[in-house]
């Protein structure tokens, strides 16, 4: 049975055209020389002595530079006499499991092979005391029994809470390093307090395992990096909260106001933890507060899932429309380890699927209502971390013109 009319099948689509969104192109030339040059901080080179048993914990993705970074950092503690190794720091992603996490970090770079110290993967954990509502904090027991603990994490907005500290050094320390079951628990607090369960429980960590100090990642909008930092554990947290508006700063966004229907091409755990940042489509199943400029549309269209998520396709059921591309590809166990861990169900369900792209985007058109159906206000975009140039209908093609930061690129 057909699922939509021969009227709405003979309908033309509009023809998309492609415009520039211009951001602040601010960003690092010399990646190594800066890592090198924080690691000589008096501040920082201080705190490494020789001998010393180093956990360099890496867990997320999408980074850029990000084996680069972690490559300077570990020859620089080399090179004033300590003994590196990295520890996985990633909760419950790639399936909470010592050959999943293996898997996740080769997959940008971080083997033995590569950086010639050990890669630990893992997920035993040791009970380091109670939150004041009697939740357990549970830490990763490869870092814990180290003497220095080096995570390394972008910081940036969090796709499922606002606050004063969100994604970062100190999600690492609380959600990364807490292997699944320290994820799980921390997890179980409401989304509107989970700033203060960060920072809260960040702190008891910071007492009670040896914490070193952090390199920070900063990131502009075109995802190139921004900045790197290395933050001392003394005062880590407050300089983490002037790093996390710096961040918001320098975050992409829509800067059409309105439109009927947006096709992401892709989502993905390269692209962010939720597979897309919410607060660039202001879809979210915990989000209820977005800070970013968001267009006012109906329907939102997915396209494909990216080859890194390897089948964890977490944020799917925020779309209205997917095609089979999608659906074939989820890994269902590896998605639904990480929407129970985060307590996101809505996240892994799988919506409306049809066949392809051209029938995903007018069975989304077909549900939207009170648009103009001959000339439908359509923005396409790669996915939420690429939005230096997108694609729109000729029905918004007034509105760029409108607006001195997007221009039309000629084809």
């Amino acid at each position: 049975m057909p699922i939509l009319l021969e009227e709405d099948l003979r309908r033309p689509l509009p023809k998309m055209y492609r415009v520039r969104q211009q951001f602040d192109e601010t960003c690092l030339t010399d990646i190594e020389g800066t890592v090198r040059r924080e690691l000589a901080k008096p501040e920082i080179c201080a705190l490494v002595m020789p001998g010393m048993r180093v956990a360099v914990g890496v867990g997320s993705r999408g980074i850029q530079n990000l084996s680069c970074i972690v490559e300077t950092t570990v020859k620089g503690l080399k090179e004033l006499g300590a003994k590196p190794f990295i520890v996985s720091a990633m909760g419950s992603h790639g399936g909470g499991t010592e050959e999943g996490q293996r898997e996740v970090l080769a997959g940008y770079g971080v083997t033995e092979e590569r950086l010639g110290v050990p890669v630990v993967t893992t997920v035993d954990t040791v009970h380091l005391g109670d939150c004041a509502n009697g939740r357990p904090v549970w830490f990763d027991r490869a870092a814990y029994e180290a003497d220095l603990i080096v995570p390394i994490n972008r910081v940036k907005l969090h796709t499922d809470f606002v606050g004063p500290i969100q994604s970062g050094l100190c999600k690492m320390l609380v959600i990364g390093l807490g292997n699944h079951k320290g994820c799980s628990a921390v997890h179980e607090e409401a989304p509107e307090v989970f700033a203060d369960v960060i920072e809260e429980t960040a702190r008891l960590i910071l007492k009670k395992a040896p914490i070193g100090f952090g390199i920070a990642i900063l990131e502009n909008a075109y995802d190139k990096t921004y900045a790197v930092e290395a933050v001392p554990a003394e005062g880590l947290i407050e300089r983490e909260k002037e790093l996390v508006q710096i961040a918001r700063g320098n975050m992409p966004y829509i800067m059409l106001d309105e439109a009927d229907v947006i096709v992401c091409d892709e989502i993905g755990k390269d692209v962010s933890g939720a597979g897309f940042d919410p607060n660039i489509l202001g879809r979210s199943s915990v989000l209820k507060k977005f800070v970013l400029h968001i267009p006012k549309y109906q329907r939102l269209v997915l396209l494909d899932v990216t080859p890194a998520s390897h089948g964890n396709g977490i944020g799917v059921g925020l779309f209205d429309v997917i095609t089979r591309k999608v659906a074939d590809q989820l890994d269902l166990e590896a998605m639904y380890a990480n929407a129970i861990a985060c307590n996101c169900l809505i996240d892994a369900s799988v919506p409306c699927t049809v066949d392809d792209a051209e029938t995903a985007v007018r069975v989304a058109l077909k549900c939207c209502r009170n648009i103009d159906r001959d000339d439908p206000k359509i923005i396409r975009i790669k996915n939420t971390l690429h939005l230096g140039e997108i694609e729109v209908s000729e029905a918004l093609l007034g509105e760029v013109a409108k607006d001195p930061r997007m221009s039309l690129i000629q084809k």
